[in-house]
């Protein structure tokens, strides 16, 4: 029997997501299609946004989910690809970003090592 990671979304789980919590569900489905919805960015361009925000948080429900949403909004693979390469982008330049505090940490402890050999001296 192979166990799987992430189980694909049915019927069974929604309707128990809904029974369980209700309220909370609806509101946020409602704040779901109001984020989404056209506005000073068109849909299409949202859903591409949440396409690569998904690559960013490795949600593969929210990749699956906002790929296909963003093809139904009229994505093409290539700009679908490209928001994934900004991703990517993003992604890797975070890291090196934040090496800032490794370095930080790093002269730290240095001039804390200095400041004990010159102790000992």
């Amino acid at each position: 029997m192979v166990e799987v990671m992430y189980p694909p979304s049915s019927a069974e789980i929604a309707g128990r997501r809904r029974e369980l919590a209700p309220e909370p569900l609806a509101a946020f489905r409602a704040f779901s299609e109001s984020v989404f919805a056209d506005g000073a960015l068109p849909a299409k361009t949202k859903q591409l946004i949440a396409v690569a925000v998904a690559h960013v948080t490795q949600c593969p429900y929210c990749i699956r989910g906002h790929t296909a949403a963003a093809l139904k909004s009229g994505a093409t693979g290539q700009e679908i690809m490209e928001a994934i390469w900004v991703a990517a982008e993003m992604r890797a330049g975070a890291a090196y970003a934040h090496s800032a505090l490794a370095l930080d940490t790093m002269n730290r402890q240095e001039k804390l090592s200095e400041t004990h050999h010159a102790d000992d001296h």
